[in-house]
């Protein structure tokens, strides 16, 4: 029976797993392991590598950049197996929303599927802005110069850019198409951004020049937690595969190995080509947004600068599509509880997927990405993220004591010293972030509590099992059938 303890009422556990109950058919399971590994290493693999890398070693870390890859990897680690347990035992769309929801309470949840706004929909923004600006140099490198108007915001000195608000477009229509339509292009865009990664390990590896790794430290273990703390960018978008929950044809056992197996590749490929990159270039030249391609030129290797700009671009693609993926099944299952109209509730009748979500989505990232500096949105996404990994590691313990009898396919060890880990080290990075990206946290914070109060606490589903609180009434069993989706078969 559902307990209304007010704005901490919990989801019971049963009532995620019972598909009546949960009334959740309609997404159609399609995806297998390698789907799930390609949705995970193509949200991962794209700015961090091909942007943040040398950033982070010009501005916090210089070689040592190396290390803060590895240290946002064990921490990224940590936060996966934590995932990998509560992902294979609930599998739902919900994802870090609803381990929370069924672990620490609805205004808990609420504010994690809030903070995955930041992930997601102002990260994508980010990246579609970061696209535009690696056409831009790659149509310039043929000789064609995109009108400066038309690719830069308002704020930037342009009109609006074009060129990021298109491919947003483009990106929405294909998640409207179908998962497995997605899923397919996923990989494909995934197979072509791998292998320009391993083109510039190929031929950078012959370039090194062990000199560039003097001084390994030059801004002191100080600065590879700072460049730690930026580059957790870089692993954002992980977790999405958890959101693919309900789509996977066999979630308890494909769940966490898609998971692991992403953070694993991931965390490889980041610290090779940080080590390679350090090492062909003085880490004092790599503040460049494309510092691959920087890398490529400078040892005199054009055409290969050229296939990796190609690379970056098709990069970058994968990360925008995951990110708006992710967030339109987090809104789908936020709608379900009632917490958001049910307009994100609806699935196309054929389609089978959620298609005013996405469109609502795409609307929005292409406005970010049109009008906005990509300073100004790429900054709060890390701490959206940071944010959710301590509430999900919360969340996991609190189950092993609440639930001790649920299925757990996969079981996390050293429990609670895992969860723990995640925690203290996630919190450590999270005050390594800039203090102006806190307050505007706070306010990101408060604005959802206003959202909550004012619809979310009076309309849950969880507040009101009967059917009764949606805009003070009765929603007649028509009413439900047009405005949800299909449920049944």
């Amino acid at each position: 029976m559902i307990k209304t303890l007010g704005i901490l009422r919990k989801k019971p556990v049963e009532a995620v797993l019972d598909p009546e109950k949960e009334n959740k058919s309609g997404l159609v399971p399609t995806l297998g392991v390698l789907d799930l590994t390609a949705l995970g290493v193509g949200a991962v693999i794209g700015t961090g590598i091909f942007v943040l890398t040398g950033v982070a070693a010009a501005n916090y870390a210089g070689p040592g950049v190396i290390f803060s890859f590895i240290l946002s990897g064990i921490t990224a680690g940590l936060a996966a197996l934590v995932y990998a347990e509560l992902a294979a035992a609930i599998p739902s769309a919900g994802s870090a929303y609803t381990f929370a929801y069924v672990s620490l309470g609805e205004i808990v949840a609420w504010l994690v599927g809030w903070n995955l706004i930041l992930e997601y929909m102002v990260a994508a923004g980010a990246v579609s802005i970061g696209w535009s600006s690696y056409l831009g140099d790659l149509l310039k490198s043929l000789g064609i110069t995109l009108p400066a108007a038309y690719t830069s915001s308002p704020l930037d000195g342009g009109i609006m850019n074009v060129p990021a608000a298109l491919i947003v477009l483009l990106i929405t229509a294909l998640i409207v198409t179908g998962t497995q339509h997605s899923a397919t292009a996923n990989k494909i865009i995934v197979a072509g951004k791998l292998a320009a990664i391993g083109l510039f390990i190929a031929l950078g590896a012959r370039h090194i020049d062990p000199a560039n790794w003097q001084p390994v430290l030059p801004y002191g273990m100080a600065g590879v937690i700072h460049g730690a703390a930026i580059v957790f960018f870089a692993y954002i978008g992980f977790d999405a595969v958890a959101t693919a929950a309900e789509e996977v044809k066999n979630p308890q056992r494909d769940l966490p190995r898609g998971i692991i197996w992403t953070l694993a590749v991931s965390t490889i490929l980041y610290v090779v080509v940080a080590a390679i990159l350090t090492g062909m270039v003085k880490y004092t030249e790599l503040n460049t947004a494309s510092p691959v391609a920087t890398a490529l030129l400078r040892a005199g290797i054009p055409w290969a600068s050229a296939v990796v700009s190609v690379g970056a671009l098709t990069g970058l693609t994968s990360v925008l599509l995951v990110s708006m993926y992710g967030q339109s099944r987090i809104f789908f299952a936020m709608a379900r509880d009632d917490l958001l109209p049910p307009i994100f509730d609806w699935l196309h009748p054929r389609l089978r997927t959620p298609v005013w979500d996405s469109v609502i989505i795409g609307a929005i990232v292409a406005l970010i990405g049109a009008f906005l500096p990509i300073g100004l949105v790429a900054e709060m996404a890390n701490i959206g993220t940071l944010s959710a990994f301590i509430v999900v590691s919360l969340g996991a313990m609190i189950l092993r004591r609440t639930n001790p009898g649920l299925q757990r396919p996969f079981r996390l060890p050293l429990m609670p010293l895992i969860p723990v880990l995640t925690i203290v080290l996630t919190a450590y990075l999270a005050l390594n972030l800039p203090p102006l990206t806190w307050v505007r946290f706070v306010v990101w914070i408060a604005i959802g509590l206003i959202v909550y109060l004012t619809y979310g606490y009076r309309n849950s589903r969880t507040g009101n099992p009967s059917g009764m609180g949606y805009r003070g009434g009765h929603i007649p069993v028509q009413a439900r059938k047009l405005y949800r989706s299909p449920r049944g078969k």
